[in-house]
């Protein structure tokens, strides 16, 4: 009885044994796995808190990205704005520019136009002159010239081919000089003549009705415009007879050269170039 009872003694101690042994083991094993838990929360609250502070900052960014979008946004339309003007000025500027060219042309072929014109004016004029230096060969031993001066002819004829010393009425010398021009000019309708007188700068005296140089040159003018129309038959439509006295010299001396180049008539010849004047009026 008493072995028994000493067995089952010692059995239950060492069942109590081991299961303090495994208790501590298990306690152990707890308190391991509780330290274990400890730092892997450690570490997650610190990932936790890196991951709101990151968060944190990528909203920051969002929201910054968000504003710079706006910007652009904003840069955008603006360019796209400036864009759609100056693509309307573009397209108005071609415009403008299409029809300054097809503007240009047509000047450009006006201009042709004219040119061409005033050379048929040019050779016109310089055939006239030759025909007139031919007939007028005679003369110019006497005063007389014939040259060309912006698409005119002039014939300068000096007061002493014409008249007598401080008269108005032409002289025998000077009528056959007028005839031979009246039958160039008689022959040359579509020749405008302009009859000009020209005095000295000395001032008149003792000529009755001539009070001065203005009517001394206007009065001479006429009277050759008078016989070309009257006994020469030149069509008086295409005269004109003025006076200048003394105000465009050919001589600016007062030599008496000088003074006999100055006192002079003057046959402006032009072609008529109703031509240009109707090609101008468009």
């Amino acid at each position: 009885m008493k072995l028994k009872y000493f067995l089952f003694a010692g059995l239950l101690t060492i069942t109590l044994h081991s299961c303090v042994v495994l208790s501590n083991k298990k306690y152990k094993a707890i308190l391991a796995t509780q330290d274990s838990l400890t730092t892997r929360t450690g570490t997650l609250e610190t990932e936790v808190a890196k991951l709101q502070g990151d968060t944190a900052r990528l909203h920051n960014e969002i929201a910054q990205l968000k504003h710079d979008m706006g910007d652009l946004q904003n840069s955008y339309n603006t360019l796209n704005t400036n864009y759609a003007n100056l693509n309307n000025n573009y397209t108005s500027t071609s415009s403008k520019v299409n029809q300054l060219s097809a503007d240009l042309q047509k000047r450009e072929a006006r201009l042709k136009e004219v040119e061409a014109i005033l050379r048929k004016r040019d050779e016109a004029s310089t055939a006239l002159k030759n025909k007139l230096q031919q007939a007028l060969l005679g003369f110019q031993q006497n005063g007389l010239t014939v040259d060309m001066r912006n698409g005119k002819v002039y014939v300068s004829l000096t007061d002493k081919l014409l008249f007598p010393s401080g008269s108005i009425v032409i002289d025998d010398k000077g009528k056959s000089a007028l005839k031979q021009l009246a039958a160039v000019l008689n022959k040359e309708p579509d020749i405008n003549i302009a009859v000009e007188g020209h005095t000295d700068n000395k001032k008149i005296l003792n000529l009755g009705q001539i009070k001065d140089n203005w009517d001394l040159s206007v009065l001479r003018a006429t009277s050759v415009t008078r016989y070309l129309t009257e006994v020469e038959k030149i069509d008086p439509h295409r005269l004109t007879a003025t006076g200048k006295s003394e105000f465009q010299p050919i001589d600016p001396g007062n030599t008496p050269e000088a003074l006999a180049k100055n006192r002079r008539i003057e046959i402006v010849l032009s072609p008529k170039l109703d031509e240009l004047y109707n090609l101008i009026s468009k």
